[in-house]
């Protein structure tokens, strides 16, 4: 789970000390739903006062998106105080929203030459030897190294065979 806030700090406070994610309505729509919804829009009613809490906090308009499946979905909230999100806005900030989901979104599977790679590094092969134990090139290696980093969203190898052990893919 990663968790990025940029609201303010009272209505943060506010939020975590009321426990609202537990009463938020944006919260339960976007667990139930995907696509994007003013919060005026809302259809789930909001019986603890969330929003009109959230707006005296200066959040008085906003934007919910909601992407991905529910195993591994993606909610980001978006508050303005002087205007309603414009309807030519909304599909950039679902767009940009989707992106972001998809380069974070964690891969069910590698493929067998990504794993065999991995592994290798696991057991303490270096490049050469692992590609000797392989059948390629040390340059073939070093490739599905490579891909199986940019497949993990990785910046090395070790964060890779890490993430790669926590989603049981290995």
């Amino acid at each position: 789970m990663i968790r990025f806030n940029t609201y303010d700090e009272a209505w943060q406070e506010y939020y975590a000390d009321h426990s609202l994610v537990l009463r938020d309505p944006i919260v339960a729509w976007a667990l139930s739903t995907t696509g994007c919804c003013r919060w005026s829009a809302l259809p789930i009613p909001d019986s603890f006062g969330v929003l009109h809490q959230a707006g005296l906090h200066g959040l008085r308009f906003g934007l919910v998106v909601s992407v991905g499946e529910l195993s591994s979905r993606t909610v980001a909230g978006f508050a303005r105080e002087d205007r309603e999100f414009s309807d030519a806005e909304i599909p950039a900030i679902e767009a940009t929203v989707q992106r972001l989901h998809h380069l974070l979104d964690p891969p069910s599977t590698l493929s067998r030459a990504h794993a065999e790679a991995l592994r290798c590094i696991a057991g303490g092969k270096r490049y050469a030897e692992a590609a000797d134990a392989l059948g390629i090139s040390e340059s073939a290696f070093k490739a599905r190294l490579t891909a199986a980093r940019l497949r993990l969203n990785a910046r090395t190898t070790a964060e890779a065979l890490r993430r790669a052990h926590d989603l049981r893919l290995l």
